[in-house]
């Protein structure tokens, strides 16, 4: 991990971005004590695929039907 005085990443910002992207943490002080890390952000997470189970699965005609009175009750708390 690099160590940069402030005054020069304000310089050498374009490569030091660099840098974190490929990998390495760079971190900016203050005369001599640490203020922030410059690294490379997460990647993105897989993207949502539409469609994938369609045909596999089947919803019963009475999806939406009433509650039977007993079952009802007992989310009621009744």
């Amino acid at each position: 991990m690099e160590t940069v005085n402030i005054y020069d990443a304000k310089t050498r910002l374009s490569q030091l971005v660099d840098k974190a992207a490929s990998g390495e943490d760079v971190v900016v002080s203050r005369n001599g004590k640490p203020l922030v890390r410059i690294t490379r952000l997460k990647e993105d997470r897989r993207r949502i695929q539409f469609g994938l189970l369609k045909g596999k699965l089947k919803v019963p005609a009475d999806f939406d039907a009433p509650l039977p009175d007993d079952v009802l009750a007992g989310f009621e708390g009744r």
